[in-house]
């Protein structure tokens, strides 16, 4: 029996995202000028609060370097060899990001724990001037990316590092100010130690969500029983096979469905409002739609166990 096959590409392209390379620019060398300053004083000043932050604030470096390079491959176009272009280095990116604060965030609380036994002497007044200044410029770069981090993983994890140091910059204050005025040298572990709980809460949801993409999880924003509803919903449309969601990078989403219509295709007018459809509703900005006359089982070894649960995620 032969079946006939229509094959539709429906893309609706989201306008072009917003050009960072400025903010990525002006956020690097506040930084990396802040990392210096407080380096030098922190080793000055024998604050392992300081130099904690320091350390952090040279990953946040490596982080925004990361997240810029990402930004500028995911707009190399595609070719015969990468279809869909350099996009997911966004994802890679944030992924990375979150990695190499992780990582940090173990070696600071190891220092942490041993500088515990063993507290020295720091300079209260120093420590709360430079971490004064690291408010200010935390703030600004956090400010700078602000924009963006609703609708992108990687800007969103450029920003929340920023924001975050912002109010770290803020304990670092308060904890030199009762090392002053009390003399408790314990303090300063002890807020380091408080610093790298408050990163690594902060930084797990940007490396599972990141991970989750990469492995082509569907985007959390995205709700695939309601996109499956919707596509069944379809005049004609009789059932809803082989539907796939994933992430092309952090801004634009994907999705490719069979189409059972055994009535055949409505013209390009149908695919167009489908297209649009998913757009509005969902941000997917790159469905591929391929209509069947009948159901044909294409090989996706897994797909219609769930199928058979009408998407529920089970």
């Amino acid at each position: 029996m032969s079946i006939e096959h229509s094959h539709a590409h429906g893309h609706i392209h989201a306008h072009a995202p917003k050009d960072f390379s400025r903010a990525f620019a002006i956020g690097i060398a506040l930084n990396v000028a802040f990392v210096a300053i407080e380096a030098f004083y922190g080793w000055k000043a024998n604050s392992l609060a300081l130099l904690a932050d320091a350390g952090h604030n040279l990953s946040d470096v490596v982080g925004l370097i990361l997240a810029w390079g990402g930004v500028l491959a995911g707009r190399l176009r595609p070719d015969v060899r990468h279809t869909y272009g350099w996009k997911r280095a966004t994802i890679l990116a944030a992924f990375a990001n979150a990695l190499i604060l992780l990582v940090a965030m173990g070696s600071l609380i190891w220092e942490a724990i041993g500088r515990l036994s063993a507290p020295e002497p720091a300079s209260g007044i120093t420590i709360m001037a430079v971490a004064g200044v690291g408010i200010l410029v935390n703030s600004a770069t956090a400010l700078l990316f602000m924009h963006g981090s609703k609708d992108d993983l990687n800007i969103r994890g450029a920003f929340l590092h920023m924001a975050a140091d912002a109010l770290v910059s803020a304990g670092v204050v308060v904890a030199g100010g009762l090392a002053l005025w009390f003399g408790w040298n314990w303090l300063d572990p002890v807020a380091s130690l408080l610093i790298a709980v408050v990163i690594v809460l902060g930084t797990w949801g940007l490396f599972h969500e990141s991970l989750h993409l990469l492995f082509d999880g569907v985007p959390k924003e995205i709700d695939l029983p309601a996109v499956a509803s919707f596509l069944e919903s379809l005049p004609g449309v009789e059932s809803v096979h082989d539907l796939h969601i994933w992430a092309m990078g952090t801004s634009q989403v994907a999705l490719t469905a069979h189409l059972v219509m055994p009535d055949g295709a409505l013209g390009d007018a149908f695919l167009d409002d489908v297209a649009e459809e998913l757009h509005h509703r969902f941000e997917i900005v790159h469905p591929t739609i391929q209509i069947e006359s009948s159901f044909t089982h294409h090989g996706c070894e897994h797909t219609h166990e769930y199928e058979q649960s009408k998407w529920s995620g089970k």
